[in-house]
C-alpha cells in the first residue's frame, strides 16, 4: 500500500514538473531573444544606404560626381544673384519713394543732389542730366539741340543703371534651360552602367540594376530642383526689374522737364 501510494505522489509531481515547463520556457525565451533582436535592429540601422546621395558624392564614379558639382555651382550661382538682385530691386524702390517725395520739393536742383545718397541710381542720373544740360558746347555737340541733347544722356545713364539690375539675369536663364539636361546627362549614364553590369553578370538580378538606376534617378531630381528656382527667379525678376525701372524712367523725364524750364542749376 505503501509503494502504491508512493507511487502515485511520484507521478503527480512529474505531472506537475511538466505542466510547469512551458510557462518557464515561454517566460525566459522574451528574455533570451531580446538581445538578439536589439543587435540584429542595431545592425540594420548601423548599415549604409548604398544608393544615397552621399554615397554617390563618396564613392561614385567621375560623370556622376562631375555633374553634380557643376549642378551644384549653378544652384550656388543662382541662389547669389537672385538673393543680390531682390536687394538692389528693394533699395532701388525705397529710393524712388523718397526721391518722389522729397528731390522735386528742394529749392534747387543742386540741393537736391546733395540730399541725394553717393551711391544712388538716382543721384548718378540726376548728375549726368545736369551736367549735360549745363555743358553743351563743342562743335559737333551744338547740331543737337539742348533738349536732345539732356534726353540722350539722361537716357543713358538709365540705361546703365538698367545693365546694372539686369546683370546675372542671363546666367539665370541658361541655368534653367540647361540644368535639366545636365541632370539628364547623369541620368543616361546610371542607365548605361545598368545595363553594362546586366551584360557582364549575364542576368538582370536587382544588385547590379538598382544602383545605377537610383544614381540615376537622383541626377534627373537634382537637375530639375536647380532648373525651377532658377527659371521662377528668372521670370520674377525680370517683373520687378520692369516695374523698378519704369520709375527710374519717371524721375528721368520729370528731372528733364526741370530741366527744360530752368537751364541753369542754382548754386
Amino acid at each position: 500500500m505503501i509503494s502504491r501510494l508512493s507511487g502515485f505522489f511520484a507521478a503527480l509531481a512529474m505531472a506537475a514538473s511538466l505542466a510547469m515547463s512551458p510557462a518557464y520556457a515561454q517566460d525566459q525565451k522574451p528574455a533570451e531573444t531580446a538581445p538578439v533582436a536589439a543587435a540584429a535592429a542595431s545592425a540594420t540601422k548601423d548599415i549604409e544606404n548604398p544608393y544615397s546621395l552621399g554615397n554617390i558624392v563618396a564613392h561614385g564614379n567621375v560623370v556622376d560626381q562631375l555633374v553634380l558639382a557643376v549642378l551644384a555651382i549653378m544652384s550656388v550661382g543662382s541662389w547669389y544673384i537672385m538673393i543680390v538682385r531682390v536687394w538692389d530691386t528693394h533699395k532701388l524702390g525705397n529710393e524712388a519713394k523718397e526721391v518722389r517725395t522729397a528731390f522735386f520739393k528742394k529749392a534747387s536742383l543742386s540741393d537736391g543732389l546733395r540730399g541725394l545718397k553717393e551711391e544712388s541710381a538716382f543721384r548718378y542720373i540726376a548728375a549726368t542730366a545736369i551736367e549735360a544740360s549745363e555743358h553743351h558746347e563743342g562743335a559737333l555737340t551744338e547740331n543737337i539741340d539742348h533738349s536732345s541733347w539732356v534726353t540722350m544722356n539722361a537716357e543713358r545713364a538709365v540705361a546703365e543703371v538698367n545693365g546694372k539690375l539686369g546683370s546675372g539675369l542671363g546666367f539665370l536663364a541658361t541655368v534653367g534651360s540647361t540644368s535639366p539636361f545636365i541632370g539628364l546627362m547623369g541620368t543616361v549614364w546610371g542607365i548605361l552602367q545598368a545595363l553594362t553590369a546586366i551584360g557582364v553578370a549575364g542576368q538582370a538580378s536587382i544588385d547590379k540594376v538598382a544602383g545605377p538606376v537610383g544614381a540615376a534617378l537622383i541626377m534627373t531630381f537634382i537637375g530639375l530642383a536647380v532648373a525651377v528656382p532658377a527659371v521662377l527667379g528668372y521670370n520674377w525678376l525680370l517683373n520687378r526689374n520692369k516695374a523698378v525701372m519704369g520709375q527710374v524712367r519717371a524721375f528721368a523725364a520729370d528731372l528733364h522737364g526741370v530741366l527744360m524750364g530752368n537751364r541753369s542749376v542754382k548754386r
